[in-house]
């Protein structure tokens, strides 16, 4: 499997199970009630919506769809797994790297 395969697998195990990731969700989707937190996660978990457009590197890493007239935004970042304060130096390697997901409301957050 090439590295771009790798990422893409490793990216899509983690968000459609949030194992094996930290996921941080920003202040535009941490004060929202209950349930929409909920249906954003959900969205989230199901996005099987990559194209050429929001996907140009295939690594399934970064995307955003609307909810509620509400532009979300989820993306990963790589930190080296000893102490996330450098980026991982590859990112296709689990036992290099932490994954990050952050989970954002465009209008608050960004």
């Amino acid at each position: 499997m090439d590295k771009t395969a790798k990422i893409r697998e490793l990216n899509d195990r983690a968000r459609t199970t949030f194992k094996n990731v930290q996921v941080m969700l920003a202040l535009g989707i941490r004060t929202r009630p209950e349930k929409e937190v909920s249906e954003i996660l959900e969205r989230v978990r199901t996005f099987n919506e990559f194209t050429p457009a929001n996907n140009p590197y295939l690594e399934n890493d970064c995307a955003c769809f609307d909810y509620n007239g509400d532009r979300i935004i989820w993306k990963f970042d790589y930190y080296s797994s000893s102490d996330m304060q450098y980026a991982s130096d590859d990112p296709a390697d689990p036992n290099k790297t932490t994954r990050v997901l952050t989970i954002m409301d465009a209008a608050q957050d960004w």
